[in-house]
């Protein structure tokens, strides 16, 4: 069966006779769809992130897996957990077909490789997450490293732009946003890359998220290394609490320049020993620290 993905587009069949504005509209009048699309799979992705916190929470990690465009996406989200939210090195991992030269230049026939997808489960361990990402559904590497998790007892799951994948059956969580034929037949990385990006960025955005690494919409867990990142981590001290920039730097000086035990220290107005007794206590979240001291006061 071909998957939507090859399928031809109707309203893009006279596109290299169009001008460059008419072109750019028929791209952007299909870019509108995504968003819909995604919006579609949002009830399934959300029983993935719950499965995926409580994994991470008992030490597990997400890996990845993809080819080509896809698995350039996978390498780019995971790569900008650790500066976004100080995700711990192996919390989130990227598994591309080719490896690193392959993420610059087109290598034959790696996607093909089911053998060299199986191969990537020497990282998988029963607790892990391991997520495919296939816009055709049914990419050999793909296959190979989603088996063998299953095998391995890993929880799996697979982004695609073909709701009925051929992977399907190797995964607990189906993600398929059906973004259908692209303009330009067979190109993924139009909608369907554009679907994955959106889907990878709720996905690990929301997992950040559940885990403690924000107070509101404010990132938290940044350590204050240079004079740039300390001036941010006063800046956010001082929004968050609405204490001045003495007390913020003091508060951060007490905790080691770590901004996370720092704030929860000035809103519970405890010291940074205690706050870093309750961040671990609650999972490094700040709202769940504070509700503890609320339920026992």
């Amino acid at each position: 069966m071909t998957a939507p993905t090859e399928e031809r587009n109707a309203a893009s069949e006279r596109i290299d006779r169009l001008a460059s504005l008419e072109v750019l509209q028929l791209l952007n009048g299909a870019d509108a769809a995504v968003a819909p699309a995604v919006a579609a799979v949002l009830p399934e992705l959300a029983l993935l992130v719950e499965e995926t916190v409580d994994r991470l929470r008992l030490g597990g990690s997400v890996h990845y897996v993809g080819a080509g465009t896809s698995g350039r996406l996978a390498v780019l989200d995971a790569a900008e957990l650790r500066p976004t939210f100080n995700a711990p090195k192996g919390m989130f991992v990227a598994h591309h077909a080719g490896g690193r030269a392959a993420l610059t230049d087109a290598v034959e026939d790696v996607e093909d490789d089911v053998d060299a997808g199986r191969a990537e489960a020497r990282d998988f361990e029963p607790g892990d997450v391991v997520i495919g990402l296939a816009a055709s559904g049914r990419t050999p590497f793909v296959r190979g490293a989603l088996e063998a998790a299953r095998e391995r007892g890993c929880l799996t799951a697979l982004v695609t732009a073909n709701p009925g994948a051929e992977l399907a059956s190797l995964v607990d969580h189906l993600i398929a946003p059906d973004t259908g034929p692209e303009v330009v037949t067979g190109s993924t990385r139009l909608k369907a890359g554009t679907a994955q990006k959106l889907v990878l960025n709720g996905f690990s955005t929301t997992v950040m998220i559940r885990l403690g690494h924000t107070w509101g919409n404010l990132m938290v867990d940044v350590v204050a290394s240079n004079a740039k990142l300390r001036g941010r981590v006063v800046r956010i001290l001082c929004e968050a609490t609405g204490v001045d920039e003495v007390t913020a730097h003091a508060a951060l000086e007490d905790a080691g320049g770590e901004l996370k035990p720092a704030l929860l220290a000035l809103l519970a107005g405890i010291g940074a020993v205690e706050s870093r007794i309750l961040l671990t206590e609650h999972h490094g979240s700040i709202a769940e620290a504070l509700g503890s001291l609320s339920a026992t006061a």
